[in-house]
Formats: C-alpha cells, structure tokens, sequence
C-alpha cells in the first residue's frame, strides 16, 4: 500500500472529512432509538402526554437535520476522495505504460493492459468510495449499538455477542473462497477485452475473408468463459446476502422472545425494547456492511495487485545509465558491429545474427530481403524500440543506450511497416511530427510526400476529420500522409520500413526523388520489398534469415549476390532477363 500513498495526499483533507462527517450519520443512528424508546416509555405510555412527545419530536428531527447533513457531506467528500484517487492511479498506469517497450506490452498483452487501465482502476475505486463511507460508520454502528443495548439491558444485548462470532466466521470463509475465484474473473475479463479490440480493430478483414461466424464463436468462447468464471465468483458473493438476513432475523426474534418475557415480569418497558431490536438491527447491519466491504475488498485486492503489476514494472528500455544523456543526434551516421537480436531471452535462436554495416551520413541505405529475413526487427534497434541482445547499434560514433531515449528518437524519423493514423484531423496528425508547424509548413510536408494533392481534393481538406486508425482513406493515402508526418519532424535519420508498398510506381519515384533533393543532408534507410524502391541506393543490404548476405550497390549485388538476382530477376521479366 505504500505505493499508493502519494495518490492520497494530494486529496488528504477529502480522506480526512469524509470518515469524520460520516460519524455524525453514525452519532444520528445510535441516538434516535433511545429518543424514541423515552418518547414510548414516558410520553405515550407514560404521564408527560403530548407536550413531551412534540419535545421529543422536535429533537429527533434535529438530530435527524445534523445526522442529513453529515450524511450527504460525507458521502460527497468521500466520493470526491476515491474518483480523485482512482483518476490519479489510471494516469500513473497509463504514463507508466508509455515508458514501456514493446517487448514490455507483449508481455502483458494489449487486451489485459486495457483491462487493468479501466475495469481494474474502477474496481479500486469503488472499493475506496465505500471504505471511506463504511469505515466509520460500520464500526461506529457496530460499537455503539452494543453499548446502547448494554446501557438498557445487558441480557438482551448479550444476545449479539452470541451471534457475532458466528458472523465473523462466516465473513472469513466467504473472502477465502472468493479471493481466487475474482483473479481468474479478471483473467477472463483480459481475454475477452482483448477478443473484443482484435474483432472491431479489423473488422474490415473479418469481412472480406467471411470470417464472420468464426469470428463469432471465438467471441463467444471468450464470453463464456468469462460468464462462467463470473458466475463461480458471484455465488458466493449471492449466498451472503440471504444467509445474514436469516441470521440477523433469528437475533431479532430471539430478543423479542426474551424481551417480551422480561416486559411481562415488569423489568423493562416496551419502548426499551423497541431500542433494543432497533440496535439489534443496526448492529447486524453494521456487520453486513462490513461483509460485503471484505467481499468488494477481496475482488479490489486483486485489482490492485494487477495494477501494481504495471506499476512496478521496470521498462526494458531505460536511459537512466545513458553515458551522454544530453548528446542529440546531429549527423545521423548510422553502424551496426556484430549485433544479435531475440524478442525473447527464452528463446535459442536469433532473429538477427551477427549484422554489421555502416551507413554514412546523408546516405541512402536499402535494405531488401523476403519475408521474415528481419528488417523490420533491425531497423526497431536505431530508435531503440527494442535493444540489441548482443554487439553494438551506434548512431554518430555513440553507442544507442547512451542516449537519452527521446534524444535518440528525436533524432529519428520512422513510418512504421503499420501505417497508424489517429483520429482527428489531418492538420492534427500531421502535428505529430512537428506540434508547432505552421500551414505552410505542413502544406510542404504534404507535397513532398505526394500527399497535397489528393487533401487539398476533400471538402474539409486538412481539416478532415480520420476515423480511428484513417479508415476513411486509402492504403496509400495512409502511407503518404504518415511519410509527410515524418518529414515534418525533419529527421536526421528518416527511417521508411516498406511503406511505398500501397501507392503506384510513379508516385514512388517522386517520393523517392524528393527525398534525395529535400533530405540530401539525413541518413535515408528504406526497407522494400520492391528492388525498384532502392535501385538508386548509395548502399543495399540483402539480408536472409537474420543475416547479411550481400551489400553494395545494385551493379556490384546483381554481379555478385546470387540471392539479390533471384529477387531481381523474378521482379521482371524474362526477356530483361535474356538481355542480362
């Protein structure tokens, strides 16, 4: 728990006043019986008559004002308290989140960090709303009603005493059996959050392959065992209502059997023992409240642990023992030595083995290969998306984890292999790689990325409005407008993993001939699947299975690399092939 006081002590004076407002609610509750057994006792039954009922009326409706008051303050204090609270741990979990790598996220899954930012933090927050209302007023309650009783009758009030233990047993029993049955309910609920973005994420792709019905029952898979799992938990949680009630309705007929002999042989009156099963009530009550705050505690407990979880997490990435922590990027020479990379420490075999290579700066450096040969995967080690498991990754002559991380990654512009676009406006988008750039500016970007044309064509123009994820323009509107993104952000290292791949090859040749005249001072590094997209390369990486299998020029590789020719050749036809 000592990691959430610094969430408390912004809202300290709430967690303070709500408690103490809510002992007037309490102090209401525990007079009020005693006000109307002595209303009973000496004003009906007894000689005062009339006047000293309306007295009596009178101060139990003031007492009944203070204890409204009390009541509704407390509430609002209480509730301020735990939405403050709740709200400050989901930013902590979200900032968190942001720190960490991917290697980090596909730990936890997408699904379950989801749940945790939302399901989790809600569960902590109302366990909190009702700790704060219930922790002094059960208590007081409980403690209270016992004494009043004993004031009026000790025989009677040793009545509750009997029954209490046996409340207590039942309470512990029913947190033991809940306790586990909550964390695999959460559990279930990661899976099925997770089921749920995967469907709506794509569903554009579940429509055109007629995957809807599979789809479905994989959703109904998670479903249900998300139901099932709920249900094992909330059985339990169901049984405790019924099974008090009867107990406290048992105390109550108890006292009013015992109480109503004692009347009969003159040693109590009947307002007395009014009081009593009133205090009775409140008592049992009391325990109930204090019940279902254990059951609702049990359930936020896991909750907690999940988001302690997170929170406690160290990211893989850090640049806490970054050698040069104030050195930015300013050439944008780029050098793998003898660098091996895996996703997993577990795992035996490397997704990159053994790579070196240098790109000079304001170089264009090509990097081709079939599918699974680990471009993607090299080109995540410059900005440090992912760290290198063996050999060094140095930019300008430093290795990469000298850096500050956004020092580094300021340095370097990447569209990712996934094109990602937000929802906003395209002005706003674009904003992403420079927040303060002017219309102009942007209009620039736009151009050089083949992007103007087909904006300035929409009614809003760069006030459209982008659905999540852009899915109100095309694949290669997308890949442009995130190409114009990077170049806004004037990178001195422009990193572009495959992504010309959805727009014509006249389209690619202009983007590819601007980034020679506007970027002639960065370091361009293209991933392509087309030999066409880095034919003009200063410099061409061939890799194959993690490793380099040839570089130089397109002339020195269709010379030498048999691996480079078979992807050339059969990327044209075979009369160029004859003529070769």
């Amino acid at each position: 728990m000592k990691r959430y006081i610094q969430y408390i002590k912004p809202y300290k004076l709430y967690f303070i006043l709500g408690p103490l407002l809510m002992l007037t609610e309490v102090g209401g509750e525990i007079v009020l019986p005693k006000l109307m057994a002595g209303m009973i006792d000496q004003g009906v039954l007894g000689e005062l008559g009339s006047a000293f009922i309306v007295r009596r009326a009178l101060l139990m409706l003031m007492c009944i004002a203070i204890q409204v008051t009390g009541g509704v303050l407390g509430h609002y204090f209480s509730v301020n308290a735990a939405v403050n609270f709740s709200s400050d741990i989901r930013k902590a979990v979200f900032d968190k989140i942001q720190t960490f790598s991917f290697g980090n996220i596909d730990r936890f899954s997408t699904g379950s960090l989801v749940t945790r930012l939302t399901n989790d933090v809600t569960q902590v927050m109302n366990i909190t709303r009702m700790a704060l209302i219930m922790a002094v007023r059960a208590p007081g309650m409980l403690v209270g009603g016992i004494i009043m009783a004993c004031l009026i009758n000790p025989r009677l009030a040793s009545i509750m005493l009997v029954m209490l233990p046996l409340l207590a047993v039942i309470i512990y029993l029913i947190m033991r059996t809940a306790f586990p049955r909550f964390d695999n309910m959460q559990r279930r609920l990661d899976d099925l959050n997770a089921a749920t973005q995967e469907n709506i994420t794509n569903v554009r792709v579940i429509k055109s392959f007629v995957r809807r019905a599979f789809q479905e029952q994989k959703f109904e898979r998670a479903s249900q065992e998300l139901r099932d799992a709920s249900f094992g938990a909330l059985r339990v949680v169901v049984c405790v209502m019924p099974v008090m009630t009867m107990i406290m309705n048992i105390a109550v007929i108890w006292v009013l059997w015992r109480g109503g002999h004692i009347i009969a042989a003159g040693n109590m009156q009947v307002g007395s023992l009014s009081a009593i099963v009133q205090y009775t009530t409140q008592i049992l009550s009391s325990l109930m409240m204090v019940s279902m705050m254990i059951i609702g505690s049990t359930r936020a407990v896991t909750s907690l642990r999940r988001i302690s979880e997170v929170l406690a997490t160290e990211p893989d990435l850090k640049d806490s023992d970054a050698a040069h922590p104030e050195k930015l990027v300013t050439d944008g020479k780029v050098e793998f030595k003898n660098v091996s990379f895996k996703y997993y420490p577990e795992r035996k075999e490397n997704v990159l083995d053994r790579i070196s290579f240098v790109a000079e700066a304001g170089q264009t450096l090509g990097i081709i290969g079939v599918t699974g040969s680990g471009k993607s995967s090299l080109v995540q080690l410059i900005p440090r998306l992912y760290d290198a498991t063996e050999g060094e990754v140095l930019v300008d002559g430093v290795n990469v984890k000298d850096y500050s991380i956004s020092n580094l990654r300021e340095g370097v512009g990447m569209v990712l292999q996934k094109n990602v676009l937000f929802s906003g406006s395209i002005r706003d988008n674009l904003r992403w790689g420079d927040e303060d750039a002017t219309d102009e500016e942007i209009r620039a970007a736009a151009d050089m990325a083949q992007a103007d044309g087909f904006v300035s064509s929409f009614t809003d123009g760069y006030d459209m409005e982008l659905g999540q994820g852009g899915v109100n323009v095309s694949g290669g509107q997308k890949q442009r407008l995130c190409i114009a993104r990077a170049l806004l952000k004037r990178p001195k290292i422009l990193i572009l993993d495959d992504s010309t791949s959805a727009v014509d090859t006249a389209t690619e040749t202009k983007i590819r001939n601007m980034l020679v005249t506007a970027l002639c001072d960065s370091t361009k590094i293209i991933i392509a699947q087309r030999i066409s997209s880095v034919i003009e390369a200063d410099k061409i990486i061939v890799l194959h299975d993690g490793r380099v299998v040839g570089e130089g020029t397109h002339e020195q590789l269709l010379k030498t690399n048999g691996e480079y020719r078979d992807i050339y050749y059969s990327q044209n036809d075979r009369e160029e092939k004859e003529v070769s």
